[in-house]
């Protein structure tokens, strides 16, 4: 009874100081920007997060501002010039910030509950020079789509190899010639990406297995050749270095598209296509790898705090916060995004339906089958060395290198030239 009556009175101590820091005015204030990534992007955190964060931390006193993707880059640099930085910001990119001195590492507010259950590769995607500077925030992967219809029309098997593409791609076109087989984008839009989808899945790709750049190796040599084999058979878009993702997606959703790698949420509401999703095709007996993107959390520095300590506190929490099971599944439901955590990834297969997508994504519960397919790729997801300070010249340099290819040039001198641009 002793024990009791003294828990009771250290718990009114508790509250009673609490009050009194509240009564003057000493929560710690968070101010956060989040990207726009849909039309109800706001009602989720105005509606949902920000009422459960601060019925959960009282002690917080948490401002959320949603920015669009056209502005977000012009609004934060012009907060960091005028000495008014986000406390948390979503956004793609961190290396310029940290080249700045201006971001926080991850691993001073990241709890060891939350580090254990973020996917290794994505939160090792966010590491430069040693240090992971941020968080993974959300999830987008690519692989291979293909219809079902047309395959079975055309008698063509769903490829795992870059033979069996060839195969497939010919017998489609024998089939009905008003079909594209095969989807191809090195376009200065995302010629970059096609770079990643052949390299890495034919043992190649950006860096080698020390963070090297390794832009001229055989394998990425070989990948480019087969790019302009593809196009050469005339298995691809007429126009591959204009041709965006985006009516190709708009074709493959019509069914005019046979094959083509895209996101995980490139199928319109209102498509009628009857598609499968399958691993990368590879050559040269490698493993698929899948092609993961991913926007990120981070935090900044701010040395004017006046309690430096219940500052990152207030950090830590809101990233506990937003990463806990259900509010992060909701939110990956929501917006209709994948998960970077192995709880949620193993928990939405099961549970996605319990949640409603946004109105914006039709406002119907979530697909307990769509995260099932997905979440499993995300393991093997391979990222663009984006943290690299030679990462802008490298993306341009690929995408140049291509469509050089394409219009003839040998692709091993092409390479040779790049990399010895980028790394001397």
């Amino acid at each position: 009874m002793k024990k009791l009556i003294a828990l009771l009175l250290a718990l009114t101590m508790v509250f009673s100081l609490g009050a009194m820091a509240f009564a003057d005015g000493e929560k710690t204030e968070l101010n956060v920007i989040i990207s726009q990534y849909g039309n109800n992007t706001q009602e989720w955190w105005d509606g949902v997060f920000v009422p459960g964060f601060e019925e959960a931390h009282p002690e917080i006193d948490l401002t959320v501002e949603i920015v669009s993707w056209n502005d977000l880059y012009t609004v934060v640099a012009n907060r960091i010039t005028n000495d008014d930085a986000p406390d948390i910001l979503n956004i793609d990119t961190f290396a310029d910030y940290v080249a700045d001195d201006l971001l926080m590492p991850a691993e001073e507010y990241t709890s060891e509950e939350l580090k254990a259950k973020i996917i290794p590769s994505f939160w090792n995607a966010n590491e430069l020079d040693g240090t992971v500077w941020a968080l993974p925030i959300l999830a987008s992967v690519r692989s291979l789509f293909y219809n079902k219809d047309i395959l079975e029309a055309a008698g063509a098997e769903v490829p795992t190899t870059w033979d069996e593409v060839k195969e497939a791609c010919a017998k489609i076109k024998e089939y009905d010639p008003d079909i594209t087989p095969w989807s191809l984008d090195v376009s200065s839009d995302e010629g970059q990406a096609a770079f990643g989808y052949y390299t890495w899945n034919n043992g190649g790709g950006f860096v080698d297995d020390e963070g090297n750049w390794a832009l001229n190796s055989e394998a990425n040599v070989e990948s480019l050749n087969f790019i302009k084999e593809m196009v050469d058979a005339g298995y691809c878009f007429a126009d591959p270095m204009n041709a965006t993702r985006y009516p190709q997606q708009d074709a493959f959703n019509a069914g005019s598209l046979a094959m083509m790698i895209g996101p995980c949420n490139m199928i319109s509401a209102t498509s009628e296509v009857n598609y499968g999703v399958a691993p990368m095709p590879t050559n040269g007996g490698n493993s698929p790898v899948a092609f993961g993107v991913c926007d990120r959390l981070m935090a900044f520095k701010d040395d004017d705090a006046p309690d430096q300590d219940a500052r990152t506190a207030a950090i830590s929490a809101f990233f506990d916060y937003f990463y806990g099971q259900e509010v992060y599944s909701e939110y990956m439901v929501y917006e209709g995004f994948l998960p970077v955590t192995s709880d949620a990834s193993e928990y939405l297969p099961e549970n996605a339906a319990n949640f409603n997508k946004c109105e914006a994504n039709g406002g119907t519960p979530g697909e307990n089958d769509y995260f099932a397919t997905w979440c499993g790729m995300l393991a093997d997801c391979d990222f663009y060395p984006a943290s690299r300070a030679e990462w802008i010249d490298v993306k341009q340099g690929v995408i140049d290198a291509e469509q050089q290819v394409l219009e003839g040039a040998d692709a091993q001198e092409v390479l040779d030239a790049l990399q010895e641009d980028i790394a001397g």
